[in-house]
């Protein structure tokens, strides 16, 4: 884990590298986080990987974080390492459910799948993403499970029907209700005097 001194230097180097992109520096969790806007994440990631100051050419991953309360909903995260400086950095944009982030394939091409798993789980559109498919939901499969106001049950649920011969999507059915309980032990609220009772009143 980095030092705080080493975070500070690699936060001056990498507001050198970027120049006069707009961007705000922060630590958290041992290591350095910036956030910058959607259409600057395309320079960003090109400068980082190519300066000799920097050189975060690897590409760990990138990640969707969903805040429903934001107008601005979701946080892409870009995870990258530099293994000259021996350091890694976060960069993260922040959109909506409507604006697209810049495919970052260009600049590292492993973020394709990462890029379509953001958009499936998430809804999350990225603009020059050479093949924006869906990648772990089923075929025809509606809205982004990971979203935070996605219902917990999901909207469909599939099994094999024997008589059709296939697998067949049918609306969720809870199969038990929810039910009332009255917590009563077998030895209350009853209207009958259970044997050995009537002892008890006695004393």
């Amino acid at each position: 884990m980095a030092t705080l001194e080493n975070l500070d230097d690699l936060a001056s180097t990498v507001a050198d590298t970027l120049g006069d992109i707009d961007h705000e520096a922060h630590t958290a969790w041992g290591e350095l986080s910036i956030t910058v806007g959607v259409e600057d994440i395309i320079p960003t990631l090109t400068r980082l990987r190519d300066s000799m100051q920097t050189g975060f050419v690897s590409f760990i991953d990138l990640s969707g974080v969903d805040y429903p309360e934001r107008d601005k909903r979701f946080d892409v995260v870009y995870h990258l390492l530099s293994p000259t400086l021996n350091q890694r950095l976060r960069v993260r944009v922040m959109t909506d459910e409507e604006t697209p982030v810049p495919s970052a394939t260009g600049v590292f091409p492993g973020a394709n799948w990462y890029e379509r798993e953001a958009y499936d789980l998430y809804g999350i559109l990225f603009t020059g993403h050479p093949d924006l498919r869906r990648l772990l939901t089923d075929y025809g499969f509606e809205g982004h499970p990971l979203r935070k106001d996605f219902p917990l049950t999901g909207f469909v649920e599939v099994r094999y029907d024997d008589e059709a011969k296939r697998v067949i999507y049918e609306p969720v059915s809870l199969r038990q209700e929810f039910r009332d309980f009255d917590f009563l032990s077998p030895w209350e609220g009853t209207e009958y005097v259970l044997p050995g009772d009537e002892k008890a009143e006695g004393k």
